[in-house]
């Protein structure tokens, strides 16, 4: 009883995971909104009550209730939750807008679209719910193995008393005694623990590692994955952007653009004064600085008008701009544009090696991103990926990963955006980085907190070795009962003896789940040199 309760206990540990990614994607969800009514008042009302053709206002820091289209003014936006993009979109009249996404900078009107169950967030919560419950449905292989061993058990227990019983002349003391010795040699000690020991192990190794397990399944779900789905922004690449080329701006322009950029929490403004303060450029006394939504940054230089924003605002050209690749803004004094800096995404280290181990392997890796088709396609071709799809919602990639599955194939999925959680929810085990939103990481099985991608084959490599040492444990379970059973039921064995007979299948069965340190000694992520830098990665602009 004291080991089936440990082996309990363990596995209720590794059972213990953070609350469902559905409840913090309903977090999303405002409560309600406030609507313009024809006499141009505005009030507060319930988003239950909002209805289709309505106007409401959105007011920067807001997320929307509702899907909608905006019909005046301009505001940065966080459409992350729909394309895992991490710079802002410009939001004018005529764009549309889901719900769930953040309006940044300025206030908007919108007419709704959609409410209730038929917006885009809510769509999403039902894809999460039906990947939840389809996960819920995954029986382990000790939940398995209990439901036909335990009655098998008990059958054989009262074979053995009638057989006695009929054996010794209806001697009921001999009868139970060995009814008795077969029911505790036969105890699934060793089945109990078969799992549970060689997951706590594993999740040893792995968060040695930098891999946090959320949940034991996930060892099991690991096994036999044949395909790798990868998201681009924050997994493939950092999401930290640095300058890239010669954007051809003199001290005195960099210093300007520094004193601008100042005072932005955009993030060009925040990664370019960053670069700026590392170069030892000192920010210039830019005054009077205001932040247009969507546009970019003003201020009085030196007695001159100066911008930084937009290319096409600052009075850049088509030319101009193309000569840049992507995401960019530009500094103007003057009326006139001084430069135009590009901006770059770095990969994560060890990304290149890991896609070359996963394809050595036999295994087939594919990109699934929301970002834009040039981006998308610079980053696989740097990677080493030769299958990847761009500007793909929550639901395309879902949709991806239950083609993939339909045909045959276990997926795992490593993303870490809100608009990764149904496909993490979906695919047959799932990993995110440390980095991702607080919904990815709910929806992972796997967090890896190491910076490297590597952490993917690490995983990979532990949970087949984790796999090994169950069936090694079950088999050594087995063997024992085939020995011990046939023991007990021909009366050689007293209760005392088969106790310390199972008590010992317990101790090697445990013993051979420590051996799982000597399979994982050589499946460390390779840590970065000191000094050393991820090799840069350019995106696509979103203009």
């Amino acid at each position: 009883l004291f080991f089936l309760l440990v082996g309990r206990y363990l596995d209720h540990m590794m059972r213990d995971r953070a609350r469902s990614a559905v409840t913090r994607l309903l977090s999303l969800n405002a409560a309600g909104a406030t609507i313009i009514d024809d006499d141009g008042e505005q009030k507060f009302i319930a988003v239950a009550d909002l209805q289709p053709g309505m106007i409401i206002q959105v007011a920067a820091g807001e997320r929307l209730p509702v899907d909608g289209i905006v019909i005046s003014g301009l505001s940065d936006t966080d459409r992350s939750i729909v394309t895992g993009e991490s710079l802002p979109y410009t939001s004018g009249p005529g764009a549309s807008l889901e719900a769930g996404v953040l309006n940044l900078t300025g206030p908007l009107k919108i007419r709704v679209t959609a409410t209730g169950s038929n917006t885009f967030l809510a769509g999403v919560v039902r894809l999460m719910e039906a990947a939840e419950q389809g996960k819920a449905k995954y029986m382990r292989i000790a939940d398995r193995a209990a439901q036909i061993y335990a009655p098998a058990v008990h059958l054989l227990a009262a074979a053995t008393f009638l057989f006695w019983l009929w054996w010794s002349g209806g001697d009921w003391h001999a009868s139970l005694v060995a009814a008795i010795s077969v029911l505790i040699i036969t105890c699934p000690c060793a089945l109990g623990l078969a799992v549970p020991a060689v997951q706590i192990v594993a999740s040893g190794l792995l968060f040695q590692r930098g891999i946090l397990v959320k949940d034991g399944a996930v060892l099991e779900q690991m096994t036999g994955i044949d395909t790798v789905v990868f998201d681009m922004t924050g997994t493939l690449t950092t999401g930290e952007l640095s300058l890239a080329g010669d954007h051809g701006a003199s001290k005195e322009e960099m210093s300007v653009a520094a004193g601008l950029a100042a005072g932005s929490t955009h993030p060009l403004a925040v990664a370019l004064f960053r670069q700026m303060q590392a170069s030892g450029i000192r920010p210039a006394p830019v005054k009077k600085i205001k932040e247009l939504p969507g546009e970019g940054l003003t201020g009085i230089y030196d007695g001159k008008p100066v911008k930084l924003g937009d290319p096409q605002w600052c009075g850049a050209t088509g030319s101009d701009v193309q000569r840049f690749d992507g995401p960019r803004t530009a500094l103007a004094i003057d009326g006139k544009v001084a430069a135009i800096f590009s901006f770059e995404y770095r990969l994560r280290p060890a990304v290149r090696k890991t896609i070359a181990s996963l394809t050595g392997q036999g295994m087939k890796v594919i990109l699934l991103s929301g970002d834009h088709e040039d981006a998308v396609a610079h980053v696989a071709q740097r990677a080493g990926i030769d299958e990847w799809k761009s500007r793909l919602k929550p639901q395309d990639k879902a949709a991806c990963i239950a083609k993939l599955q339909a045909g045959g194939a276990k997926v795992l999925m490593v993303g870490d955006g809100i608009n990764d959680a149904p496909a993490l929810a979906a695919a047959s085990a799932s990993m995110a980085p440390s980095s991702a939103s607080d919904i990815g990481r709910t929806a992972a099985g796997l967090v890896f907190t190491a910076p490297g991608l590597d952490a993917v084959t690490t995983a990979l490599k532990i949970s087949r070795a984790a796999n090994r040492h169950v069936k090694q444990n079950f088999a050594l379970a087995i063997l024992y009962n085939l020995i011990a059973v046939p023991v007990a039921i021909a009366g050689l064995a007293t209760p005392l003896v088969a106790a310390i007979a199972m008590s010992s299948s317990s101790i090697i069965v445990t013993a051979n789940a420590l051996r799982l340190r000597l399979a994982a000694k050589d499946a460390s992520p390779q840590k970065q040199k000191r000094g050393s830098a991820a090799p840069l990665i350019t995106a696509a602009s979103d203009t």
